[in-house]
């Protein structure tokens, strides 16, 4: 943590990227609809120029990746708004990701909603998730095992090689 003073919360709606730790295009969502201490819901709206975008759409695993970095997304509001900057974090599995759908249609936005399930001391936590078409009809659902260390120095000291 710095001493730098707490920011307040972001002014919703907004643009997604400053809280997600992507870079270079790789930050798929669009945008910050609604957060909190133990919920974050987010929009995507599949584009034709998207990284993953196929004639036919975008591919149904790709949602999942979208619930993770909704999940980044809720981590970088909190550690912004404790007055530090958005840190690294990893997706360690998920449990039942059950898509609905083969591929998200093009123009069609989706709602990406995450809950924290827990969080422990040591960085570990997990998070329910959906996804919602425009009529509110679920597409996507998943509960996701995530990680994020305390520092770049505690991720280091687990790296292979290392010595703490």
């Amino acid at each position: 943590m710095t001493d730098s003073p707490a920011v307040k919360k972001p002014d919703l709606p907004c643009d997604i990227a400053p809280y997600v730790p992507h870079r270079h295009g790789m930050c798929l969502l669009d945008t910050l609809l609604d957060v909190g201490d133990e919920y974050l819901h987010a929009r995507v709206t599949p584009r034709r120029d998207d990284l993953f975008a196929t004639s036919l759409g975008i591919p149904g695993w790709v949602g999942l990746e979208w619930l993770a970095q909704a999940v980044a997304a809720w981590a970088g509001v909190q550690a912004i708004t404790g007055g530090d900057k958005p840190g690294i974090g990893f997706l360690l599995g998920t449990r039942r990701y059950q898509c609905l759908t083969p591929q998200f249609a093009f123009d069609q936005p989706i709602r990406i909603e995450v809950t924290l399930d827990f969080r422990a001391d040591n960085g570990l936590g997990a998070f329910s998730g959906q996804l919602l078409d425009s009529e509110n009809q679920r597409l996507a659902t998943s509960t996701l095992n995530v990680f994020q260390p305390e520092s770049t120095q505690a991720l280091e000291a687990i790296q292979p090689g290392s010595h703490p």
